[in-house]
Parts: C-alpha cells; structure tokens; sequence
C-alpha cells in the first residue's frame, strides 16, 4: 500500500507499506522521499521503529515512533508527524487532495445570514455524503461584518459606524476573527472537504494544507505570499487575508477565507473597535499599513484574480463545474429563519 504527503512549504514523504496476513500488523515500511535526514542512517531506523506497530496506530502514536528512532537525527523539510500521516493514508485512513474531485461553485451575490447558512449547510450536506468535496468562490449582495462564533457584538462593533456604512451584522459557525465586507473590496472563498484529508494535521497545520494551493495562485499573479501561523496569508507588504475553521464530527471540515482586494480603512476602522485596539498594539496608525490588498499588489481586475485562483486550482486538482442546488438553498433560507438571523444567534455572545 503507498501512501504520499507533501509538507506544505516542505518535502515530500512516501510510505510504502505491507502488512502481515490477517491485515493488523505493519509488517514491512519502507519511508522515501525528496527531504533530508542526517544521519542518512537513521531512515532504516524509522522503518524499524514502525515496523511491527498496529495497522490502527493514530499519528500520535506513529510519529512517536518516529521520534523515538530519529531522536538524535536532524528532519529537514519533514517531521515524524508527516512520516506517520504518510503511513495512515497507506493504510487508507487518510486522503490526499488527489484521492477527490471538486465540484467548483462560482457563486452568484447573496445576503449576509444567506451566506453563513449556505457555508453550514454545504458542509453538513458533505458530512451526508449528498454532495462531494467542494470549492466556493463568493459574491456579497451588500456590505457587512462577519463575526466570528465566540466574539462579542458589542466588544467588536460600533452601531453608530454600522449604521453610517449600511453595515448587516453576521455570525458565521467558526471562530476567528471579524471580517470587514465590502462587495467589490472582498475576496472570500470557503473549502467543504472530508475529514480524511486532515486527517492527523493539528488545527494549525490544516489551515496551511488546505490553503497551500492559493499561495501558489497568488505567485502566480505576482505576490511573494507566505502562510502565517495559526490563520493569516501575507506577503513582504502586509496582511491579505485571513481564514476559519469548522470541523464536524460527522465528518466534515469548512474552511474559510476572506481576501482584501481593496480596503476602504478609514470605514473599517469606523465599523470595527477591535480594528483600533490591534492597531495600536502593532504600533501602526493606518490599516493600510497591517493590511495590503490584491489591487495594490497586482494591479489586476478582481474578477481577473478570481478567475486565476480558479485556474490554479482547476490545473492542481480534479473539478468539475458546480453549482448550489434547489435543496441545498430551500435548507440554507430556513436555517436563515430558525437560526442565524435571529438575535439569539447573532447576540449569543453579547
């Protein structure tokens, strides 16, 4: 059984691997890769360590052994942690991007609480094995903020700036941060995938997996970006975007990214009272200066920078066009109605 995983910003691993006749135990492991190990010897004492462990073992448990074998050696490009998810998507318990088709979904502008529904609705809808893994590029019917679940209403937003921007007061389903909306200033696009395609990544470590591919799509319009722990993209010139993270225990993940294209600061900082107080503590007085949009960067079009990412993704990965179905939208307007437009919901943090 072979099983791959490429670190992202770092090497790939490849774990070839048998097991004994009643199928529960690693009989042979033979690790490979383009990564460097020294001592070089210590890449048989990996395969020894490994072998004989169960055919269950969590990643926890095989990147110990790991450890344990290369304790005196240096890993570089790699960790135990990608020897041992290597080793689980040999063995079949985890995915890889290859191992599924995207449905790419190019969605038309809809209203905030619209927006959040669709988001937990396309994910649970995945989690029912009713729809495959997806991608989804959004559009915004007006200006908002988005909060994220654990934030307060009142810590984070100024009613007389919300009024004065015709500003629609959101919460989505993951934490994070606010995200400061305006249609034609905005980049967001939200992931659906299995939980088998992080299988045995920390939080931090999926959000740089499953945005590794808009690094590329970035570079590939010019900027120098990088990922920075635990949720942001930025280049040498600033901040460009942040994400958030849901996992379901039925078996889903919603992951999610807001882009700033454009970025009318002096609103934000209106709208936004955390805005200031993150200011201050980066000794900046303009949000210009944390925060660096697209148009600046690439002096591109939006569309044309959406239609590179997806592009990008498209020669990366299997798609297919897609789009959100009749059901899923009837279930996203009732979710709207029960759930995220009320002020139980949107005032559940104060």
């Amino acid at each position: 059984m072979h099983g791959e995983y490429k670190v992202p910003g770092g090497k790939l691993v490849v774990a070839d691997v048998e097991l004994d006749a009643r199928g529960e135990i690693l009989e042979s492991v033979v690790i490979s890769g383009d990564f460097f190990l020294e001592p070089a010897e210590a890449i048989l004492d990996i395969a020894r360590y490994l072998t004989g462990m169960s055919a269950k073992a969590t990643v926890s448990q095989l990147a110990g052994a790991v450890a344990r074998a290369g304790e005196d050696a240096e890993f570089i490009g790699f960790s135990p942690e990608a020897v041992a998810i290597a080793v689980r998507r040999a063995l079949g318990h985890a995915t890889s991007w290859g191992d599924h088709r995207f449905d790419v979904i190019h969605d038309v502008p809809r209203e905030p609480h619209l927006q959040m529904a669709l988001d937990d609705v396309l994910a649970q809808e995945l989690a029912a094995g009713r729809r495959g893994p997806t991608l989804r590029v959004w559009e915004w019917e007006r200006n908002a903020v988005v909060i994220g679940s654990f934030q307060s209403v009142r810590n984070e937003i100024d009613p007389e700036g919300a009024d004065r921007h015709g500003i629609t007061v959101t919460r989505r389903v993951s934490g994070g941060g606010a995200m400061f909306i305006q249609p034609g200033n905005t980049i967001t696009y939200s992931l659906y995938v299995p939980t088998s395609l992080v299988e045995g990544l920390s939080f931090e470590q999926s959000y740089a997996f499953l945005d590794d591919w808009v690094l590329g799509a970035l570079r590939e319009v010019g900027i120098d970006a990088r990922y920075v722990p635990l949720n942001d993209i930025a280049s040498p010139a600033g901040k460009i975007a942040g994400a958030a993270q849901k996992r379901y225990a039925a078996g889903a993940v919603l992951h999610h990214v807001t882009m700033a294209y454009d970025i009318d600061a002096d609103a934000m900082l209106e709208v936004l009272r955390i805005g200031r107080e993150k200011l201050s503590d980066k000794g900046t007085k303009s949000a210009n200066k944390r925060v660096d949009p697209l148009r600046s960067q690439t002096g591109m079009a939006r569309e044309d920078i959406i239609d590179a990412f997806l592009d990008h993704f498209q020669s990366r990965y299997s798609t297919a066009p897609g789009a959100v179905t009749d059901a899923e939208l009837a279930a996203a307007h009732a979710q709207v109605e029960a759930r995220f437009a009320t002020e139980a919901w949107l005032r559940i943090v104060p």
